[in-house]
C-alpha cells in the first residue's frame, strides 16, 4: 500500500486541475525505474486509465497506480510534499529505501 499525505494530496489534486484532469476520476502513477545517483528514481505523473496489470489504491481522496514490479520496491511508502526554503517537491518517504541521494529522487535497496 501507499499511503498519501494531506500537504500531497493538496498540491497534487491542484496540479491535476491545471493539467486538466479530474482529480475524482485520474490517477497518480507511481513507479520506479533505473538510474539516479543511487542506482533507481522514482516516477510520478497523472494518468487517466489504470491497465489490468496496475494495483490501485486510495489514500486521502487519491488515487494511485502502481505496476506490480514498481511495487515491490514501495509497498508501505508514504507520498509527501514539502515546500520551503530548501525547495519545493513531492517527497517519498520510502521504508524500504536503504540508501538515498541528496536530493531524495533515487535510492537503493
Amino acid at each position: 500500500m501507499i499511503k498519501v499525505a494531506l500537504a500531497a494530496k493538496e498540491k497534487v489534486s491542484a496540479l491535476m486541475r491545471e493539467e486538466g484532469f479530474d482529480p475524482a476520476t485520474a490517477h497518480v502513477r507511481v513507479g520506479v525505474k533505473s538510474g539516479g545517483c543511487s542506482g533507481l528514481s522514482y516516477e510520478l505523473k497523472f494518468d487517466q486509465d489504470a491497465l489490468s496489470e496496475d494495483q490501485l489504491f486510495e489514500d486521502n481522496g487519491v488515487r494511485i497506480v502502481v505496476d506490480k514490479k514498481s511495487l515491490l520496491y514501495l509497498v508501505g511508502t508514504t507520498l509527501e510534499y514539502a515546500g520551503g526554503l530548501n525547495g519545493k517537491g513531492f517527497v517519498f518517504n520510502n521504508p524500504n529505501a536503504q540508501r538515498t541521494c541528496g536530493c531524495g529522487e533515487s535510492f537503493s535497496l
